[in-house]
């Protein structure tokens, strides 16, 4: 893909910051594309040893390439672990060029038509051609392979078994058992897990400094906070952050992704633990109408709190089971006001339990 030419990081680096809370201020750029431009594809990794994660499956790779002896790959996990970048590099490591890999890749994702139509077709006319001043296999990259149609899977793998010869095909999904047991069977299976914090932390530091983003270390604390082991999640809310704020720091961080701010969610915790059914209710419905949360939101951050405390089982049981409950009704498009009593009443249930015993 030509473009990536155009995601390289400029050669010119940022003075060295002070050693101190707040990292110095962003530098002017007079480059209108390079303020438009996403972090998340300007600082996309161009090789296998740009990747911070997954050693094992980045070694694996570069020995099949190396050796010429790539299987079909199906790479699966949740979003923003780098299956999409893994696969790039590595193609254009096979390659060698930039130019090599538009030529002899086909890269195919959910935005595109990938029908049974588009297989019998498309696929199938790239994968059974060969190029006259390429040598080597060619390769088919299809991302977001799970949103294909049962009927586009079955006529796939009659594709992959008939160009074996001069073609390798790569699945790439979210959900692998949307993926028909037949295509697995073909395949070799890689699982991307989810980032680890030091993993993020690293590459979300070289970004900002990169960038020149005034940040405080509680800023991003947030941000990993926030990730889930998504790397693009990271550096999309580090960049909607810094264009929206002067200062990368908790609060801002909070501020423009949404979430619940910590304190506010201990001090939920606090009214819903403490309080009759009527004020803890009240005060309930006010934070969310007045701050924008979202009860669903809270609804997460109260789990993963209560499950930091120390609870009789017996209580835990009772209070998780509710508020998967309220969860439930909530993603079904129920009133937040009705649910907000519902999750009230929750707590009332657990607190009457804790003093019968």
């Amino acid at each position: 893909m030509t473009n990536n030419e155009k995601m390289d990081i400029d050669t010119t680096t940022p003075a060295a910051a002070p050693h101190h809370m707040i990292k110095q201020k962003r530098p002017h750029v007079s480059s209108d594309e390079s303020v438009q431009m996403p972090w998340v594809e300007k600082y996309r990794p161009a090789t296998l040893e740009d990747l911070v994660a997954h050693e094992d499956i980045v070694a694996i790779l570069t020995r099949l390439i190396d050796s010429d002896n790539l299987p079909h790959l199906l790479l699966y996990g949740p979003p923003g672990t780098g299956k999409t970048s893994t696969i790039v590099a590595a193609a254009k490591r096979m390659y060698g060029s930039t130019a090599a890999y538009s030529s002899m890749a086909l890269e195919l994702n959910a935005s595109d038509s990938r029908g049974i139509d588009v297989v019998r077709n498309e696929i199938k006319e790239f994968a059974g051609t060969r190029q006259l001043f390429n040598r080597g296999i060619k390769l088919v990259i299809l991302d977001e392979a799970d949103a294909m149609t049962s009927d586009a899977q079955f006529a796939l793998r009659r594709v992959i078994e008939k160009h074996t010869r001069n073609a390798r095909f790569c699945l790439i999904c979210n959900y692998v058992s949307k993926i028909i047991p037949a295509l697995q069977s073909r395949c070799t299976r890689f699982r991307f897990a989810p980032l680890r914090v030091e993993q993020i932390r690293s590459r979300l530091v070289e970004v900002a400094d990169a960038e020149g983003v005034n940040y405080t270390e509680d800023g991003i604390r947030s941000i990993l906070s926030l990730s889930g082991g998504d790397m693009r999640r990271v550096l999309n809310l580090l960049q909607s952050t810094a264009m929206s704020s002067e200062v990368v720091n908790e609060k801002s961080v909070y501020m423009t992704s949404g979430a619940p701010l910590p304190k506010d969610v201990d001090t939920t915790l606090g009214w819903l633990l403490n309080l009759e059914f009527k004020e803890a209710y009240d005060k309930l419905v006010n934070v969310c109408s007045t701050k924008g949360y979202a009860l669903a939101d809270i609804l997460t951050d109260l789990a993963t709190a209560l499950l930091g405390m120390e609870l009789p089982p017996g209580v835990l049981a009772v209070l998780l089971d509710g508020m998967s409950n309220v969860e439930h009704r909530l993603a079904f498009g129920t009133d937040e006001k009705l649910q907000a009593a519902s999750l009230v009443g929750v707590f009332i249930q657990a607190r009457t339990i804790m003093k019968i015993k």
